[in-house]
């Protein structure tokens, strides 16, 4: 190419918004502070409070299991309303699915954009793991 031609954006992409929640960090600010400053988000759980939480006390006992995780905090603080979700219906949906369509939106805002008023296609790319709140 000289850098006469115009460049072809067709199906082209762009990544202007982002969000994200995660163990010690409500957002990516925080999960950025995080990685620079070395935090460890892990929590460690004691037998009492994971037979607190349903495990097996036999798998309590195997040299095996790792009794600490990643706890993500407000995963109860759902506003059904505001995504047009009965109060009943939010209580029954999965936590990581409400998580998603919060972190969702955040997405939206961070872009700047309105999805009601847009006026083109959006698009939220997004990933998740295995759920495994501690709530």
């Amino acid at each position: 190419m000289s850098g006469s031609e115009p460049l072809d954006y067709t199906g082209a992409i762009a990544v202007i918004g982002m969000a994200g929640r995660f163990p010690g960090a409500p957002d990516i600010g925080s999960f950025w502070q995080n990685l620079k400053n070395g935090v460890e988000s892990i929590s460690r759980f004691s037998d009492d409070e994971l037979l607190a939480a349903g495990v097996d006390p036999a798998l309590l006992r195997s040299s095996c299991y790792v009794k600490a995780g990643g706890c993500m905090e407000g995963a109860e603080l759902f506003d059904a309303a505001f995504f047009g979700f009965a109060a009943r219906e939010a209580e029954y949906t999965d936590p990581q699915h409400r998580v998603f369509l919060e972190c969702s939106w955040e997405a939206l805002e961070h872009a700047g954009y309105c999805p009601e008023g847009s006026g083109g296609a959006i698009g939220v790319f997004a990933g998740c793991s295995m759920n495994t709140y501690f709530i």
